[in-house]
């Protein structure tokens, strides 16, 4: 018997939202997923997710959800990130992101050079090592989705598949191994973790002493409001800016540039106050949601299925992944908290995705109480942005290289 279950919009939130509450609850108990910094939207959707490929391989069920909401809460999560991103702050964080967009570009194109070169020496076709290089572990599913069937065309055959595997297996490697390796980072360098910062970025330094932190109804509302109206004008701001140069701009990305804007502006002119408690309510709220929808709807069985020489092609960027990060980024980053931090990110962007980044870091940070402004403005900026300057044309020509075009 195999059942086929399909839920509907409210179906699959509430699961989302309990799987979310599960996984939190496990990491705060379980002295392992605290101690190497295991998101808690990974803990809950993972396991889900595993339950589900248990059920398919066992033809006892098959599960399709309703993830409408999973974009939104994710456009809305940039936003608040937005908030926190002072030109002050983006000032004194400019060396690190130079140094961090230098090394995103450079992790791309040995990506696809590692792909190809194993791909060759396992007697695949180099476009599949390509598919298993920058395409899936930078790009994320929506970049394997975009180039397999180009791939195809060009006589890979399953190039789509392997893709979106590829992908599947990053995300899975992102969430697992990103807080682990930070974690190790911290004792090698022997990094101090420095003291909380005295005033929330997102509310200012001259906040009143009757104002608490504490998020209300009369709080809640207007921070709302303001973070959707910023959504709307920010994937107003992807679509045109998409439209007009070609260059595909996410909407999350937009919403994140129009609230960097907006904060900048509103600590010059005064026109609103940004309350902290709700701001980072709304961030941890729409991370956790979307993140754990995510990981829940993944086909783990695309994996599954991979062959054997794909799976040491994957194996082997996740090695040299580790290692760049750990001997190379961080000690041009500083070897300091925000080095770490940022080390935490780029193995989420690196092999999943920029939520995951932003997923791993905050796990991370909240292990120690005291987060990294400006690993949380540079890494989306160069992570989600910037590295498609390098990271799409470097794609195009290797395909074209190794493909005869």
């Amino acid at each position: 018997m195999n059942l086929e279950l399909s839920l509907d919009l409210v179906q699959s939130s509430a699961l989302a939202g309990l799987l979310l509450v599960l996984g939190e609850s496990a990491r705060r108990r379980i002295g392992f997923l605290q101690r190497f910094s295991i998101p808690g939207p990974v803990v809950g959707g993972f396991l889900f997710a595993l339950l589900l490929l248990v059920l398919r391989q066992t033809h006892v069920a098959t599960v399709e959800f309703d993830t409408t909401l999973q974009e939104p809460a994710m456009i809305a999560f940039f936003t608040t990130i937005g908030l926190t991103g002072s030109l002050a702050l983006v000032r004194k964080g400019g060396r690190l992101l130079i140094v961090y967009l230098l090394a995103c570009w450079t992790l791309a194109v040995m990506q696809n050079l590692v792909g190809i070169g194993l791909a060759e020496a396992l007697h695949l076709d180099p476009l599949l090592g390509i598919m298993a290089g920058a395409v899936s572990l930078e790009g994320g599913h929506g970049a394997a989705a975009a180039f397999g069937p180009t791939a195809e065309s060009m006589g890979a055959d399953g190039a789509t598949a392997v893709a979106i595997a590829a992908a599947t297996f990053g995300l899975l490697a992102a969430g697992l191994l990103g807080g682990p390796l930070a974690g190790w980072l911290m004792k090698r360098y022997d990094v101090a973790v420095p003291a909380a910062a005295s005033a929330d970025p997102a509310g200012g330094t001259d906040r009143e002493p009757e104002q608490s932190d504490a998020a209300g109804y009369r709080q809640l509302l207007p921070t709302l409001v303001l973070i959707g109206v910023i959504m709307v004008l920010g994937t107003l701001l992807s679509t045109w800016f998409s439209d007009t140069t070609g260059f595909v701009l996410p909407g999350y990305v937009g919403a994140m540039v129009v609230a960097v804007v907006f904060r900048n502006l509103n600590d010059r002119f005064g026109w609103v106050r940004l309350h902290p408690g709700s701001v980072n309510l709304v961030s941890g709220l729409t991370l956790g949601f979307f993140l754990t929808m995510a990981m829940m709807s993944l086909k783990i069985w695309d994996l599954y299925e991979l062959a054997l020489p794909l799976v040491v092609i994957l194996a082997v960027q996740v090695l040299v992944l580790a290692l760049f990060v750990s001997f190379v980024v961080v000690p041009l980053l500083g070897r300091d908290y925000d080095a770490v931090t940022m080390a935490a990110g780029m193995m989420g962007h690196g092999l999943g995705g920029t939520p995951n980044a932003m997923a791993n870091m905050d796990a991370f940070n909240s292990r120690f109480g005291v987060r990294s402004e400006r690993a949380f403005l540079v890494v989306p900026l160069a992570g989600a942005v910037l590295i498609d300057l390098v990271g799409l044309p470097w794609i195009v020509w290797c395909m074209n290289w190794v493909g005869g075009g």
